[in-house]
């Protein structure tokens, strides 16, 4: 999927720039789960949360829309484990190189998270991972415990 950013993104970057100092290296206007989800500078994403969550608050009151962000990283692995937290991802498998990842989380509790409510943790996922690594997100499985 080619990146392009649009005037709505470019403004909801501009936005997020001004109400709180850090720099979004994307910005995905997902209207099928009524949200927009900014992807933040490495190292930037304490500045852009603020304290106590309150630079999110400010932009969703702004912008009308629930926003969630995710840190950038240089590894497409390091990224996907990035969009699934608070989830803890163990582990990133590719079946083979044209296959999609499958994402492995340890706990049981792991899994509704990084799957989330009707399923927007693993398409915000999706999205982002088919703009950035051009790869495909299959399945969130839980990982057998080695006996």
């Amino acid at each position: 999927m080619e990146r392009t950013i649009g005037f709505k993104e470019r403004r909801y970057i501009e936005e997020l720039r001004i109400l709180t100092k850090a720099t979004a290296l994307d910005c995905v206007i997902d209207d099928r789960f009524d949200r927009v989800i900014y992807v933040i500078r490495q190292g930037d994403m304490g500045l852009a949360i603020g304290k106590k969550g309150e630079n999110i608050k400010r932009l969703q009151n702004v912008l009308g829309k629930r926003i969630e962000m995710v840190e950038f990283a240089e590894t497409p692995d390091a990224f996907i484990a990035n969009i699934f937290k608070p989830a803890e991802v163990t582990k990133v498998e590719r079946p083979s190189p044209d296959a999609p990842v499958n994402v492995l989380v340890r706990q049981r509790s792991d899994l509704g998270i990084a799957i989330g409510k009707a399923g927007c943790n693993i398409e915000k996922a999706r999205i982002l991972t088919r703009r950035f690594y051009n790869t495909e997100v299959g399945e969130v499985l839980l990982e057998k415990e080695e006996a």
